[in-house]
């Protein structure tokens, strides 16, 4: 049945757009020029073909009302959402069940509960974007707890070591999100204020968008270069001046490198969006330009 009226709408918009075509079309410059309704045409289609999809994925989905009607519950940061921004998270999160692959490891049990809390949490960064923000990578691995890797590091002689780092998350820049669900089940669950490894590790992934995470994701047209620039490195190099000099106002992480600089202060936009405000209202601006969303309503709404 749906297939028989996408046939009919497709037939209904050439006739419409031959009709269109005739000499009735022609402007007052020389020649003719093509309807704004046929050049809609193909917009129209595309659109009509995502919802179409959107819906067989959303009655599909294993994010049932019951389940979603849990996280909204259970979950801190999803508490506050409009109406409409609760709609539009359950579809990007069951778009985001539907694409990717979870991998459970070391015996953990992953259910539907577990993979749709790391869904909602993700996809709450891309509430303002596109799905395709996610595009070009398909696997997230989740240990039961902290896990180490193993990596090579040069000291100041040249010399190559290997050494072991106990992570909780990781994010590759073409490959997989690595996370421990002991601290992502402690993060959702209760708020941490600037603490988040869902956001962060997701944080990373958009800021690769450019190639790879150097604080510097890809800007909407609208935005300025220089001004995310100038508000993100002067913050930046002044907590990295704070954490020499023994204190600091958010997670001395951040002073790592730009790239987790951002995912720190993404940590905080969406954790504790008034106290970022507060402490860097440059950085904050910048990134509700760049999320295009504004935590702190949804905060003042709960």
């Amino acid at each position: 049945m749906i297939a028989r009226l996408g046939q009919r709408v497709v037939v209904m918009m050439v006739m419409m757009s031959h009709v269109q075509l005739g000499k009735g079309s022609q402007s007052r410059s020389s020649g003719y020029h093509v309807p704004s309704l046929a050049k809609k045409i193909p917009v129209m289609l595309l659109d009509w073909w995502r919802r179409r999809r959107l819906r067989r994925i959303l009655a599909q989905s294993p994010l049932t009302d019951t389940l979603w009607r849990r996280l909204r519950r259970e979950l801190p940061l999803l508490q506050g959402l409009t109406t409409a921004e609760a709609v539009r998270l359950r579809e990007l999160s069951a778009l985001f069940l539907h694409e990717k692959r979870f991998t459970a490891v070391q015996g953990l049990a992953l259910d539907d509960h577990k993979r749709a809390m790391i869904a909602a949490q993700a996809c709450l960064l891309i509430l303002g974007l596109d799905f395709d923000r996610f595009d070009g990578w398909v696997e997230i691995v989740v240990y039961p707890a902290g896990f180490k890797v193993t990596r090579q590091v040069v000291d100041e002689a040249g010399v190559v070591h290997e050494e072991e780092a106990p992570l909780i998350g990781e994010a590759w820049e073409r490959g997989p999100v690595i996370l421990a669900w002991t601290d992502v089940e402690r993060d959702s669950l209760h708020l941490h204020e600037g603490r988040h490894v869902v956001i962060h590790e997701f944080a990373h992934k958009l800021d690769a968008l450019n190639g790879r995470a150097n604080g510097m994701p890809p800007l909407h047209p609208e935005m300025s270069i220089e001004a995310w620039s100038e508000a993100l490195s002067r913050a930046y190099q002044r907590l990295v001046r704070q954490v020499e000099q023994g204190h600091h106002c958010i997670n001395p992480y951040a002073a790592t490198n730009p790239a987790e600089f951002f995912a720190v202060v993404s940590e905080y936009f969406f954790t504790a969006p008034h106290r970022l405000r507060h402490l860097c209202p440059e950085v904050y601006d910048q990134l509700r330009a760049w999320y295009r969303q504004d935590p702190r309503t949804r905060i003042d709404r709960r």
